[in-house]
């Protein structure tokens, strides 16, 4: 239904709506009453006793009286009608004119809003919305050149009004003018006292020129980013307007300007369900794309509070748990994610992936054999399964899994069949005992990826520990602490193979960096440290980190070094 009281006469016209009632008649196109009684005693009927000959105010007041009968009678068509002639019969009636040009546009009638748009032109001071809308119109009837008029025209006449150079910019992306089209926008961008809504409307058609004609993306979204500051300071209080304003800034890759803005609206609408919604959505993406996984957790967990059952909320908060390394809240929150999507295949995944760094073997085959029974078994599967079958120990089931995975990449998808896989199965033969097998696969995997510092530590690692190829062996662990400096286990492996070639000064600095490093102590490094101790004539020294390594992990190995046999 229109605003009534947005006209300068809807206070009358409701009145005699409620007058006339349905006892009215409708008013004869040219104010000549029907003979005879009316077709129809109902509030479609005329308000005839309203016009008179020559009286076009007063055919208006008519006309707009019965085309609110009409609506409340639910007959939008005799209403659209009736509220046209009305117009068409007062073209001083700006607000009316926009009003029912913009209902005519929606049904798809442009001929008629045209009518109405040329009669209202056609008198002297008509508004520069009302050219606007003109426009639009013959735009939309294909009369180019008059559209470009009209917008024209709205430009003069209402500079501090978007629409009319709307249009003209519309018209020189459609000719492929990009030039005159920035300049459109310069012109408006050039205007003073304009609204916050202007500006931040502006600047989407900025952002629209840079995506259309990427060779000025850079100036567009420069000025594009002007505006949007000039209307941020203008403090908008619209929520609709400031969550543009929020998006802008963060579609044009400036997320800490959006970000206090979506919180404040958090703040100001704690009690809109739809605004919260939508709001912590775009923080949870500014987040995210941001790399603050603490404060896109926050959010994560406010959406789970409100919908307990969000299966992608669930989700997301586990992968960030994942990545973290809390990998029991990420198996909490994958296990979360099923139950309220249990065809959701990729967390069945990931559940199973944080069951297995929770040594929790078991459970994560109970998990793939779910997913194995809702899906087709593939080489994901497989490799997950043969990796459980590892963290228990079952070296042979393991075997049988990653050979698995092996034939159904071959079989469907061969660029599965790289480093990742054969790592895993080089590191399983190596759990196994089969030497020569583990160094294949490992060799395999490093052919496939020369920098893949994984496998280069452990195939340098497990000859070190044998105290085989060690000068191979130390080039390949000095690699991979090349392309990850920082990374303890591979310290460790640098300083155990220097242990072993006979060089244990040179071997403690790089034990003792890969102590400082550990997020927390680890065993195996301190039974090393120990060793390197001892070899430097240091045994209380040696005794210390063998002890260490023991209330850690109990190793007989060890404990021998704590506890020498007795010499005869």
């Amino acid at each position: 239904m229109l605003v009534w009281f947005r006209n300068r006469w809807g206070i009358f016209a409701l009145a005699l709506a409620a007058f006339v009632g349905c006892q009215a008649t409708r008013p004869d196109p040219k104010g000549v009453l029907p003979a005879g009684p009316p077709a129809r005693s109902s509030a479609r009927a005329s308000v005839a006793e309203a016009a008179r000959p020559g009286e076009q105010l007063g055919l208006a007041h008519a006309f707009y009286a019965a085309a609110i009968i009409d609506e409340m009678n639910d007959e939008p068509d005799a209403a659209t009608e009736a509220f046209t002639r009305a117009a068409l019969h007062d073209p001083g009636n700006e607000a009316l004119t926009l009003d029912i040009t913009q209902r005519l546009l929606q049904r798809n009638q442009p001929n008629q809003a045209l009518r109405l748009l040329t009669n209202a032109v056609a008198r002297a001071g008509a508004s520069g919305e009302v050219y606007a809308r003109l426009g639009q119109v013959y735009g939309l009837l294909g009369q180019t050149n008059l559209a470009l008029e009209a917008a024209r025209i709205a430009v003069k006449k209402s500079p501090q009004l978007l629409a009319g150079y709307r249009h003209l910019f519309l018209a020189g992306l459609q000719n492929k003018q990009p030039a005159e089209a920035h300049q459109v926008l310069d012109l408006a961008r050039k205007q003073t006292d304009t609204s916050a809504e202007f500006l931040v409307e502006l600047s989407e058609l900025y952002a629209a020129l840079g995506r259309q004609f990427p060779t000025q993306a850079v100036e567009t979204k420069a000025d594009a980013l002007s505006v949007l500051d000039r209307a941020a300071k203008l403090k908008p209080t619209d929520p609709d307007l400031r969550l543009k304003l929020a998006d802008g800034f963060n579609l044009l890759g400036q997320p800490d300007k959006a970000a206090p803005i979506y919180l404040d609206l958090l703040k100001q609408y704690p009690e809109s369900p739809m605004v919260r919604g939508a709001v912590r959505a775009k923080l949870i993406d500014v987040y995210l794309r941001g790399r603050d996984r603490g404060r896109a957790a926050e959010q994560l967990e406010a959406v789970v509070r409100d919908e307990p059952s969000n299966p992608q909320a669930y989700y997301i908060l586990g992968s960030l748990a994942y990545e973290e390394k809390k990998m029991g809240r990420a198996a909490e929150c994958f296990t979360k994610a099923i139950l309220f999507s249990p065809d959701w295949e990729q967390a069945y995944y990931d559940l199973a992936g944080a069951q297995i760094n929770l040594n929790q073997g078991t459970e994560a085959l109970t998990t793939l054999d779910k997913a194995r029974s809702k899906f087709r078994d593939n080489v994901v599967i497989q490799v997950l399964s043969g990796t459980a079958h590892r963290v228990l120990k079952d070296y042979a089931a393991a075997i049988n899994c990653f050979t698995a995975a092996e034939v159904i990449a071959q079989a469907t998808d061969r660029k599965r069949l790289n480093e990742f896989l054969y790592f895993q199965i080089g590191a399983t033969y190596e759990r196994k005992g089969d030497l020569a097998q583990a160094v294949t696969y490992l060799e395999k995997a490093l052919s496939l990826a020369p920098n893949f510092a994984e496998a280069l530590n452990y195939l340098g690692y497990t000859w070190a520990d044998r105290g085989e190829n060690l000068e191979r062996a130390r080039a390949l662990i000095e690699k991979a602490v090349k392309l990850e400096p920082k990374n303890a286990a591979y310290l460790d492996s640098l300083g155990w193979v220097l242990f072993r070639l006979g060089q244990p000064q040179q071997a403690l600095g790089h034990l003792q960096e890969a102590i400082q490093l550990s997020p927390e102590p680890d065993a195996t490094v301190l039974d090393h440290l120990g060793d390197v101790r001892a070899a430097l004539g240091q045994p209380a020294q040696a005794r210390e980190a063998w002890q260490k390594s023991l209330s850690l992990e109990p190793n007989e190995k060890v404990k021998a070094k704590l506890d020498p046999p007795a010499s005869n």
